[in-house]
């Protein structure tokens, strides 16, 4: 059978030949006094400022041997330094390598070890972690953004400015982010320039800011999300990015608020506390334009509720980190709730039966293949694992269960890996916890399959309860999930979790749910 190749009804772009830096700062003259990146208290830079000290500190760590064959490790939480340190690397033609901070000292270990990093940058309240991962590794600098006792000062290393050390940009790889190791370890995804050069400009149909735009950045930027799109895509299309170390919703909704927050880019776990949290009547949220739902599947049910009650449009799109990160995403005034939006400018999709590997047609059921510019060049040290990615023909298998319509709107089903076997039947974890979040007493929802000797597998629920909420039973989300789904499609067994285990990027870690 011949594929079947779903191309973007967008038009295609030109992609430009420079560097991730190059292509961030090509406009900063534009808005040169105008904020680039801000904590919204004690630290801010100007476009001109920002610039200014990418290329000085690109400089200084040119003139001490970082430069192309050198990475240097970030572990840090989002401060506006974030992207100066990031930038400075790429313009010395280094190599970044983005680091959890939430990680402990085995798992920085693992990642410094197998990225080969030299250096790493922290922040004081890191420095134990820092150091205890760095011992036995090939790290040989600790830089700090701030001061601390036998550290090198990140201050101390900004120099006389540079413009980009020439690297080739289609095989350089600029960023080793890790993927989230949801199931076993982490493996570096390597991104060259021009994948993340590419992916921003083919954004140019989907994201249309006006002037003045303000971005709330608390997605992390260690994550391809919170990097791509959130740092460099942002600054790239001259918007203000406001950071936030971690998520809280009460300090995210006071910058929304006195920032101004035009954009609310979030993970489907926030959009459910801007649908549900009492405290969002407390806050003037006028100011949001949208919000954007990526890293996971967003309800539809879920987006409406939020929609109404921020008084926005609230839209997702689809990526992974492979992708740099966007493959789908939804053109201004087109959205349609359910779905991820269509494919983006120079990308081809295919769907294929998982199990007989035939290409399927519009409605059909199956695993998304993307092809297009932004597609990793492999993973680090994992050429096994690239060649089950990443086929011959250049078509990134995502792994994830998708359908496309006849307009090439694209719905996220499932992971493959994690659709539940009942009695023949294919259960969509995704498609039961949208259902379970609807119900008035859950908070949060995550459903998992267990072994059955006779239905093979039977959908087994956890749930938060909501503030306020009494005792659920069981027949009482059978009740409720009844009203929406399937009979084969059931919750068949509940557990109350004071919370749900999920990444940094809003994934539920199933794992832990099976292990616990």
């Amino acid at each position: 059978m011949s594929a079947i190749i779903h191309t973007s009804p967008l038009p295609d772009v030109d992609i430009p030949d420079q560097s991730i830096t190059e292509c961030v700062f090509a406009s900063a003259a534009d808005h040169a006094d105008e904020v680039a990146i801000t904590d919204g208290a004690s630290s801010s830079y100007t476009f001109s400022e920002l610039h200014a000290a990418v290329r000085s500190l690109g400089g200084g760590l040119s003139s001490r041997g970082v430069g192309p064959g050198t990475t240097v490790a970030i572990l840090a939480p989002n401060v506006p330094e974030y992207a100066i340190v990031f930038h400075g690397i790429a313009l010395a033609g280094g190599t970044v390598t983005t680091i959890n901070p939430t990680y402990g000292p085995d798992e920085v270990r693992h990642q410094l070890t197998d990225a080969g990093a030299s250096w790493l940058v922290t922040i004081p309240m890191f420095l134990e972690t820092a150091r205890n991962a760095s011992a036995g590794t090939g790290v040989e600098q600790i830089v700090v953004m701030g001061e601390a006792e036998g550290t090198i000062p990140l201050a101390s290393l900004f120099g006389p400015p540079i413009d980009q050390v020439p690297v080739d940009y289609a095989e350089h790889v600029v960023v080793l982010p890790y993927s989230s190791g949801t199931t076993g370890l982490p493996k570096g995804v390597m991104l060259t320039h021009r994948n993340l050069v590419a992916n921003i400009a083919q954004m140019e149909y989907t994201f249309v800011p006006s002037e003045g735009e303000v971005a709330l950045a608390v997605l992390p930027f260690f994550h391809i999300y919170g990097m791509q799109v959130l740092m460099n895509m942002l600054l790239a299309f001259g918007v203000r990015v406001v950071t936030m170390p971690r998520f809280d919703m009460v300090r995210a909704l006071e910058l929304v608020q006195e920032q101004r927050i035009t954009r609310f880019f979030a993970v489907p776990p926030m959009v459910l506390g801007l649908a549900k949290h009492p405290v969002v009547d407390d806050f003037d949220l006028s100011s949001i334009k949208q919000i954007f739902s990526g890293a996971a599947p967003l309800g539809a049910d879920l987006a409406a509720a939020a929609a109404a009650r921020v008084g926005c449009e609230v839209v997702q799109g689809y990526g992974m980190t492979e992708l740099s990160p966007v493959s789908h995403c939804t053109p201004e005034g087109q959205f349609r709730p359910g779905t991820s939006g269509v494919t983006i400018s120079n990308t081809e999709i295919r769907v294929v039966d998982p199990d007989s590997g035939d290409d399927l047609d519009v409605g059909g059921r199956g695993e998304l293949l993307v092809r297009g510019p932004q597609v990793m060049k492999g993973y680090l040290n994992n050429p096994e694992a690239t060649a089950e990615t990443l086929d011959a023909d250049g078509w990134l298998h995502t792994g994830d269960v998708a359908i496309v319509d006849e307009e090439n709107h694209v719905s996220i089903v499932d992971r493959i890996k994690e659709l539940i076997k009942y009695k023949g039947f294919q259960v969509p974890p995704a498609e039961l916890e949208a259902v379970l979040i609807t119900h008035p007493a859950v908070a949060d929802a995550a459903v998992i399959g267990i072994p059955d000797e006779e239905a093979g597998e039977l959908p087994k629920a956890f749930i938060t309860l909501a503030p306020g909420a009494g005792a659920l039973t069981l027949d009482d989300l059978q009740a409720h999930v009844a009203e929406h789904l399937a009979t084969y499609k059931q919750v068949r067994a509940l557990e109350v979790l004071e919370a749900i285990p999920k990444s940094a990027s809003g994934k539920i870690l199933r794992r832990e749910l099976r292990d616990g």
